[in-house]
């Protein structure tokens, strides 16, 4: 088994280079396995009985099917690395980043461009984040801006209309409630915290304190559409005619959000995945393969970012840089 090994890892390595169906010759001539054509063109027999390659026309070549590539995953030994200078540019440029919204950006073109597929990256989730700062802004006309700084650098901001005017110094004593009731906690905790804030003001202060509460509470409760951020789309056109034909439908599903966020898959779940063809339940990737993990502090994940393409995607280089990204991303975003 273990030749039979060798060879499909050779047909894989030569389809994902050349998109050609690869025959014994080429195996022979330009892997060192040892043996001669004619005992490889007996383990790609073996190999087709068993379905991990297939003949897609009459030719003499083989391409890998679905089970294929599964199993040439699941046999890779680990993510190989990615090179110093690899790493250097990955690093720079997302450290350039002015922003989170920047930064979500500049890591979808990075992925698509390391990996030539296109790359989805889920913002930070509130549910998985923790207030870091509150700021109340006082404006005209009996309004006061409050906005929610995550230690992400995710900014939520929403606008109360107040009751009553507010000076200046009530307003900055409410600043210093809210942030030292708050300040440090997930974002679900946060209610629970504010709870009796309104009760403990003054008088003169509760009918101002319960509008920013409630403006507060509006913005961290109430769950916003997940925000996903796609980039590389145009790589689906580069590949052959057939290939672009097949993921006809992948294309039209990256245009909605909850399709991506299922792509995606949940955070927490495994941290590095594969899914091949039919291994994706939807049936928009039935002809697509996804590599996807988690970002963020190793035992605090706030979201998933990850690459999806044709099935015949070079799975190794894929999946260190999925890795490598993941990781850098993490630690800006949970780090600051």
């Amino acid at each position: 088994m273990e030749r039979r090994l060798s060879v499909l890892r050779a047909i894989v390595d030569e389809f994902v280079r050349s998109g050609e169906p690869v025959g014994s010759k080429a195996i022979a001539t330009k892997h060192v396995l040892g043996v001669s054509s004619a005992t490889i063109r007996n383990d790609m027999a073996a190999l087709e009985d068993e379905g991990y390659i297939t003949a897609p026309h009459t030719s003499a070549g083989r391409i890998p099917t679905d089970k294929g590539y599964r199993l040439f995953v699941d046999q890779l030994s680990g993510i190989k690395p990615l090179s110093v200078a690899e790493r250097n540019a990955i690093e720079t440029f997302l450290n350039q980043a002015v922003d989170l919204d920047d930064i979500m950006i500049r890591t979808t073109k990075l992925l698509a461009q390391l990996t030539q597929q296109v790359a989805v990256v889920q913002y930070p989730s509130l549910q998985l984040t923790t207030v870091r700062h509150v700021e109340l802004v006082s404006l005209p006309n009996r309004k006061v801006m409050v906005v929610v700084i995550s230690d992400t650098g995710r900014v939520e901001q929403r606008i109360a209309e107040l009751p009553h005017e507010i000076g200046e110094a009530s307003l900055d004593e409410l600043r210093q409630k809210l942030n030292s009731l708050i300040a440090g906690s997930l974002f679900i905790q946060v209610p629970t915290k504010l709870g009796a804030l309104a009760e403990s003001l003054p008088a003169n202060q509760r009918a101002n304190g319960i509008a920013i509460v409630a403006c507060l509470l509006e913005t961290l409760v109430e769950r916003p559409e997940e925000k996903i951020v796609v980039s590389g789309t145009s790589n689906i056109a580069k590949l052959g005619q057939e290939q672009v034909r097949t993921l006809a439908p992948l294309l039209e599903a990256l245009e909605e959000n909850v399709v991506l966020l299922k792509l995606l898959g949940e955070v927490d779940s495994e941290d590095l995945t594969v899914r091949i063809g039919h291994e994706n339940s939807l049936a928009q990737l039935v002809d697509a393969a996804v590599v996807s993990t988690n970002y963020g502090a190793s035992a605090h994940a706030v979201a998933r970012l990850g690459v999806v393409g044709s099935t015949h995607m070079n799975y190794e280089n894929n999946m260190a840089a999925v890795a490598a990204v993941a990781s850098y991303v993490g630690r800006i975003v949970t780090e600051g």
